[in-house]
């Protein structure tokens, strides 16, 4: 199997734990993922809900390489600030923002392409929490097709991207083609939760995602 094969699944498997979790934390309103295939394993997980397709690997993705982000800029939300890192848990779940001092910033699965590189580069943030009110991706949904966003680098240099489409789907018919599919250039990902808030589950119905192409 190729590094891009197998990069590739595991970034189309994380898309589970977005649609599984809903929150992190019993009373937080928290990003949700699905466990991504491991790196070495050859066929996807089974996951714990219906499953949407995964898609089929190809070459148009680059793997993550080069400077990761440290920061992301949104003017028309007001949001200005660092990047984190998020990977794969011992039991193969996504990790997401954890509680504590970083829980309100957003987070780079590098899993997925480095901002900038060929395919879709995934960022992931809180909507809100109980504790202290809206997170950093509170305002998602309010983003308009051309709007831009800045990725800084960690060699300092920066990535201007441009929306495409703000789209909110219900957790269990989360496409995961159309959010983690090989691209034909360089693609940014902004996810978090939406819709209504299921006290029942403590987590939110849907997930918003932000879909922006590199502009320079």
């Amino acid at each position: 199997m190729t590094t891009s094969t197998a990069r590739r699944r595991g970034l189309a498997a994380a898309v589970g734990l977005l649609v599984v979790l809903g929150l992190l934390l019993v009373g937080l309103g928290a990003l949700a993922t699905t466990p991504p295939a491991p790196a070495a394993t050859a066929s996807p997980p089974v996951p714990s809900t219906p499953s949407t397709p995964s898609p089929a690997a190809g070459p148009r993705q680059d793997p993550a390489s080069g400077p990761r982000p440290v920061g992301l800029a949104i003017p028309a939300l007001g949001v200005d600030g660092p990047v984190n890192e998020v990977g794969l848990q011992p039991d193969g779940t996504l990790e997401v923002p954890a509680p504590g001092p970083r829980y309100d910033e957003a987070a780079w699965y590098r899993g997925s392409p480095t901002p900038g590189r060929v395919g879709p580069a995934v960022i992931l943030g809180h909507v809100d929490s109980a504790a202290n009110g809206p997170s950093v991706f509170y305002a998602l949904g309010r983003l308009r097709p051309g709007d831009r966003l800045t990725v800084t680098l960690a060699d300092r240099s920066t990535r201007t991207f441009a929306v495409d489409a703000v789209r909110s789907y219900p957790k269990d018919a989360f496409p995961r083609l159309d959010v983690y599919g090989d691209t034909a250039g360089p693609e940014l990902r902004l996810i978090t939760c939406g819709g209504d808030f299921d006290d029942a589950a403590r987590s939110y119905r849907d997930n918003t995602v932000v879909f922006a192409r590199l502009v320079t």
